[in-house]
């Protein structure tokens, strides 16, 4: 019995502008399922690509003296490239330039006319050239797009039509039907209740006013225009034929799996792209989600704000991994996500340096330290081995349901859980003590086996996430059981292998230096990078701890967290309150380590007036509780909510 298929898509990037890091997440997020899902034994087809025709394009490349070919092919260029060097393992990169693509359009195009499904008429209405869209008087709102914000100009032309209001009640009895169709749920309401309820007006699609673009074969003054070309993409590129069989592929993967696509796009995808499959009679996909966008700060990347940010600058400054490791993590399953230079930094210096990358390093440096780089037998078990054990076994079977769902944030969570309990088993077990004494020689050689293991156990699963880095780690281990299924039981590791040589993954970021390098190479014109160099000078209403009754709260997540140099109670967290990341000094070290409070959803007053502790700023207060025998407790948020959130 062969592979079950599996078939997974981005929608294909526009070619009037290099993609910024918010569109470039889509596609590594797209990579990290199909990756998992070739890791689980799928037959994966994951195909992105690039969208190529239309007025703006057009447009743009007479502004620039070129001509549209040259103008798409210098973007489609760099959207490979880009999807290339932040390692995405596409099967296929589509351009709706592609010979075979536009034969395929042209056809679907004259099917739909010669059923009936298309017409001729006339179009008079409100067009926004950057959303290719045309709107009813009523749907503008103050002369501007009410999708995008531009201003629109009015338009007259001949055009052919769609007909969705055919359709309309079968899809919507298909989205009963099938409720995991549209997520997540949020976005299925608001295509349902904004749209679909509201009565779906028939679709213009062809254009005479521009000529870049595939021809309507029966009406040389017309073109194709953006959707049944763009959205066909999905069919086309498995060998769909409109007028008979149609190739091995499209047999083979469709319907698709997943089509992972910007919220901002849903309604095209949910609405137009299901109806056009049910006129060519063609099997709906299985689901659609749209993924929330990836903000700076609080705002959306946007060249008029000039909050732009790429993805060759992140990597140049950060490593693909740790890009890719951000951007995956720090975006929420159905909220928008939020991208600061100095979260970024925090959770390099956490998540990747300390937890991930020291426990790699001190565990394969003290194999070789103790045992000359063997891995001995895990002869002399103890009880306190038991919860790494069974947190380890038990992480397959949670990552496979998290990423079944889609919730990759949540997964790599999972991963991290284990890393986190595999440092403080270090702390518990401590193995450099039990090396000074020859008779617990089977007991350190099974406390560093457990190590190992949980590292190998953790590297498997990581691979889907950060390639690069899995396969560094297991380089340093020796890792030789690399399947899904090797991670059911615990004993994975080879015993007698070598380990090999102890390396550093990740290096800790000096945040003060490396804001002011990026600060310098963006000239100050990165709001980003603004806001981490103006923190201090820019906290507004700071009140005293005696008008406590004005304070503000907000819910944080704890992103980084160490002790204070020279004190014994102090810790200092960097703490994620949503539009930006607080330094907040806290008396909680005899309570809590600092790996302890990584990840914790806490309540911080966020308009205290900032102070010095012992030298290091602290600009906000966490919450604790504490009895009359000293026991503190933090303060912290029951259930999933966002950090930012206000609290009342």
């Amino acid at each position: 019995m062969g592979k079950k298929p599996y078939y997974i898509t981005t929608a294909i990037a526009y070619t009037s502008k290099t993609p910024h890091i918010g569109n470039t997440y889509e596609a590594v997020l797209t990579d990290s399922i199909a990756r998992f899902k070739r890791l689980s034994g799928y037959d994966v087809f994951f195909l992105t690509g690039t969208d190529e025709h239309g007025q703006k394009i057009q447009l743009q490349a007479e502004e620039e003296g070129i001509t549209p070919k040259e103008l798409v092919d210098k973007i489609a260029g760099e959207v490979r490239s880009i999807w290339d060097f932040m390692n995405t393992s596409y099967d296929k990169f589509i351009r709706t330039t592609d010979a075979d693509h536009e034969d395929i359009v042209a056809r679907i195009f004259k099917k739909l006319y010669d059923q009936g499904d298309i017409y001729k008429g006339s179009y008079e209405g409100w067009y926004c050239t950057p959303c290719e869209s045309f709107f009813t008087e009523s749907q503008v709102i103050e002369g501007a797009c009410p999708d995008c914000g531009s201003q629109v100009q009015k338009a007259s032309e001949e055009a052919y039509f769609f007909k969705l209001s055919k359709y309309e009640k079968r899809l919507m009895q298909h989205i009963e039907d099938n409720p995991d169709f549209i997520q997540p749920e949020s976005r299925k309401n608001e295509m349902v209740n904004n749209f679909i309820k509201q009565g779906l007006q028939d679709l213009c699609v062809s254009r005479t006013t521009f000529n870049w673009g595939i021809p309507v074969t029966f009406d040389n003054q017309h073109v194709i225009y953006v959707w049944i070309d763009a959205l066909s993409n999905y069919i086309t590129a498995l060998g769909y034929n409109p007028n008979g069989e149609s190739g091995e592929l499209f047999n083979r993967y469709w319907p698709a799996d997943v089509h992972l696509i910007g919220k901002d796009i849903l309604r095209f995808h949910t609405i137009y792209w299901p109806i056009m499959l049910m006129a060519l009679e063609v099997e709906l996909p299985k689901k659609v989600f749209g993924h929330p966008w990836l903000m700076v700060g609080a705002d959306k990347m946007s060249k008029s704000k000039g909050n732009v940010i790429y993805a060759k600058e992140l990597v140049d400054h950060f490593g693909v991994d740790a890009v890719r490791y951000y951007v995956l993590h720090e975006m929420p399953f159905a909220q928008d996500g939020t991208l600061t230079y100095e979260l970024i930094i925090a959770r390099i210096n956490s998540d990747l340096a300390n937890i991930l990358g020291n426990l790699v390093n001190r565990t394969v440096a003290m194999v070789h330290k103790y045992f000359d780089g063997v891995i001995l037998a895990p002869s002399k078990p103890e009880e306190i081995d038991q919860e790494l054990i069974e947190i380890a076994l038990a992480l397959k079977d949670k990552v496979e349901r998290k990423m079944d769902d889609l919730k990759v944030a949540d997964a790599m969570d999972e991963i991290w859980h284990l890393l986190r309990r595999s440092n403080k088993y270090i702390d518990e077990t401590c193995p450099w003590i039990l090396a000074k004494d020859e008779s617990n020689k089977e007991r350190l050689a099974t406390v560093l086996y457990n190590l190992i293991e949980s590292i190998r156990i953790a590297s498997v699963l990581l691979s889907a996430f950060m390639p690069e880095t899995a396969e560094k780690i297991q380089k340093q281990i020796n890792a030789k059981n690399l399947s899904l299924e090797s991670l059911e039981t615990f004993n994975g590791t080879v015993v007698g292998n070598k380990v090999g040589t102890a390396e550093v993954l990740f290096v800790r970021i000096d945040e003060k230096k490396k804001l002011e390098e990026i600060f310098n190479e963006n000239q100050g014109k990165n709001p980003s990078v603004k806001q981490a160099e103006e923190t201090l000078d820019n906290v507004e209403d700071t009140i005293l701890i005696d008008d406590f009754a004005k304070i503000n709260i907000k819910v944080g997540e704890i992103v980084a967290c160490e002790k204070v140099k020279g004190s014994d109670k102090l810790l200092v967290s960097k703490v994620n309150i949503g539009n930006e990341t607080r330094q907040i000094v806290s008396g909680i070290a005899k309570n809590y380590t600092p790996d302890e409070l990584i990840a914790k959803k806490v309540l911080v007053i966020t308009n205290l007036k900032p102070v010095k502790l012992r030298g290091v700023m602290s600009e906000g207060m966490l919450l604790a509780a504490a009895d009359e025998a000293g026991n503190l407790k933090l303060a912290t948020v029951d259930g999933e909510i966002s950090t930012g959130s206000i609290v009342k």
